[in-house]
């Protein structure tokens, strides 16, 4: 779609309240759409009061609705670290999970102002403009799906900041000017993700980026913390001896996780549209919630079920990258996955060190599969080791035949 196809139509404009959505709003305002801006609440930590959103929108001219999605995003944290999904470079991939959330929890609130076209900000190099209109295609058929940033007039009248920043100046709208940052940022409950301008350079070092939620290593305390962790069926429900719903466990998580320098990642990426990308990532409750489940699932899944537990978590990470949430093969990765799930029950203790995080002790998890007097190098009552002999004898018939056949390579 482009602005001319907009006019008899009611537009729901997804916002942040930045330069780009207040540019957005005006513009369609200007022209006499009909318009209604929306705006999630995922628990954004940049963002002290989310109704300065509304407020930063209030001069556009159309009214903004906030959206309370909190729960449902912590939710969804939950299930990632459920399925250990984590994308390219082992990192949590917060704005991705975000995006399934905002999209599902929006369109209902659309449909009821009788919104006809899903409008988003995202540009047309990234991801998100994917995931927003796939989303959109999957939960509401029926809803239009206008993205600004690939229209070639607005492109060409807003080729930059400079263009947005004298257009909502001309219509007496704070710009909120100012040096630019040195690079962009997208926050939700589950992390914060940096990327573009000088992060573009892989000459930049990633301590250019200043945490919101967590802190550089060296900034974390000298002393270690120790934390208790209880997890049922592969989901987290206490910290600390402490029961706790999803909201409360993340903030807690983030914030105990946060002070000792957890969840920096630096990653360059795969993109959706097939280029690369480079961010620097923060995660803290992710991390620490994701490690110690971990520790029960190594305990609980013998090799064969951890294999295809492997196969299952990159399933539903590529489909949160991929906006792919809804899918089929999605839905039935995590219904597999919660089947494995089902034993991960047990109490992990980490201990939380500049950024580390170490295995402290594992307790109560009746479905561990580790015996100690089986594991162990001394006599026993577990494994008897005369009972190997046969198994060796069995496995020398294969290693002879290959060598007899000159199959056996020279290795390295």
């Amino acid at each position: 779609m482009q602005l001319h196809d907009l006019k008899g139509e009611k537009v729901g404009l997804c916002v942040s309240g930045g330069l780009d959505s207040r540019t957005i709003a005006r513009k369609l305002v200007e022209l006499k759409i009909d318009l209604v801006c929306f705006s999630a609440d995922l628990g954004q930590p940049d963002e002290t009061d989310i109704a300065d959103v509304a407020r930063r929108m209030e001069p556009c001219g159309a009214p903004t609705v906030i959206v309370d999605l909190k729960q449902d995003m912590a939710r969804a944290c939950l299930e990632v670290i459920r399925a250990q999904a984590m994308y390219d470079g082992g990192y949590w991939n917060s704005t991705g999970i975000a995006r399934a959330v905002t999209v599902r929890g929006l369109l209902p609130e659309m449909r009821q102002h009788g919104c006809t076209v899903l409008a988003h900000g995202a540009t047309g190099r990234g991801n998100d403009q994917m995931r927003f209109e796939r989303y959109t295609n999957v939960l509401a058929p029926a809803m239009k799906v206008y993205a600004p940033w690939r229209d070639p007039g607005l492109l060409t009248e807003f080729p930059g900041r400079a263009e947005m920043q004298r257009y909502l100046a001309g219509h007496g709208i704070e710009t909120f000017g100012g040096s630019a940052k040195r690079y962009s940022t997208d926050a939700n409950l589950a992390g914060l993700s940096h990327e573009a301008a000088d992060l573009e350079s892989l000459a930049t070092p990633c301590r250019i980026v200043e945490p919101t939620m967590t802190v550089w290593p060296d900034k974390a305390p000298a002393r270690s913390e120790t934390v208790g962790i209880r997890f049922e069926e592969g989901r987290p429900v206490a910290i600390n001896d402490q029961n706790l719903d999803p909201l409360a466990i993340m903030h807690e998580a983030n914030r105990i996780a946060g002070r000792h320098g957890v969840g920096l990642k630096n990653a360059l990426e795969n993109r959706i549209v097939g280029t690369k990308s480079r961010g620097v990532y923060e995660a803290p409750g992710m991390e620490l919630l994701g490690t110690a489940l971990q520790q029960v699932y190594q305990a609980v899944l013998d090799r064969y079920a951890a294999r295809l537990f492997e196969t299952l978590s990159a399933t539903v990470a590529d489909g949160i990258y991929d906006g792919r949430v809804f899918d089929p093969a999605v839905s039935a990765a995590r219904q597999a996955i919660g089947s494995l799930a089902h034993y991960a029950t047990g109490t992990v203790t980490l201990e939380m060190y500049r950024g580390n995080l170490l295995f402290v002790a594992l307790s109560n998890c009746p479905a561990s599969l580790y015996n100690e007097a089986d594991a162990s190098m001394e006599i026993s009552e577990g494994l008897n080791p005369v009972s190997s002999q046969g198994y060796a004898e069995i496995q020398g018939v294969q290693a002879r035949a290959l060598a007899k056949a000159g199959q056996i390579g020279e290795g390295w």
